[in-house]
């Protein structure tokens, strides 16, 4: 890599730090380039992206942002995982760990909060901001719905109480 290709890596890490809102720093040691492949497809879908980087360059990205306290967590052979969905990096990283050891969490940030490991997997058990939408939705249109069935109810009723006055007189 030249000087100049290596001012462009750390411009483009540098955006992507100042722009994401999670980042998961995790040692990927001993993954085979199937397994990466994997992790980095499953990333694709959930939102999120996994990039291995040179540790000096992504720590001169770092200087100037929100997330520097990740730079301490990169030491050997470490790639990154970034989303703008909190949770997305996270979630993602914490099941390919789960299914492969190799992959070890080391820790992250959200923000200018640092995380450890553990912060990390319980980042991971919160709900996705999708899922979040979606709760709000309901809870919005909940109230409606029982409205709308308490408006029908007397109705409902009564057309029992004539459908048992029909079936007694025809009795």
């Amino acid at each position: 890599m030249d000087r100049a290709e290596k001012k462009a890596c750390v411009a483009a890490l540098n955006d992507v730090f100042k722009k994401t809102s999670v980042v998961v720093v995790a040692h990927y040691s001993g993954l085979t380039v199937a397994q990466m492949q994997l992790l980095r497809k499953q990333m694709r879908e959930a939102g999120a992206t996994v990039q291995v980087t040179k540790n000096r360059l992504a720590k001169i990205a770092l200087e100037g942002t929100e997330m520097a306290s990740v730079a301490g967590l990169l030491k050997g052979p470490t790639l990154l995982a970034y989303s703008q969905d909190p949770v997305a990096a996270a979630k993602v990283s914490v099941a390919f760990a789960k299914d492969y050891e190799k992959l070890v969490i080391l820790g992250g940030a959200m923000g200018k909060t640092a995380l450890d490991p553990e912060a990390v997997r319980s980042l991971a058990t919160l709900p996705s901001l999708d899922e979040l939408r979606a709760k709000l939705v309901g809870l919005i249109q909940a109230p409606a719905t029982k409205l709308a069935q308490l408006t029908t109810a007397p109705a409902a009723k009564l057309a029992r109480v004539v459908n048992a006055y029909s079936t007694k007189d025809a009795a």
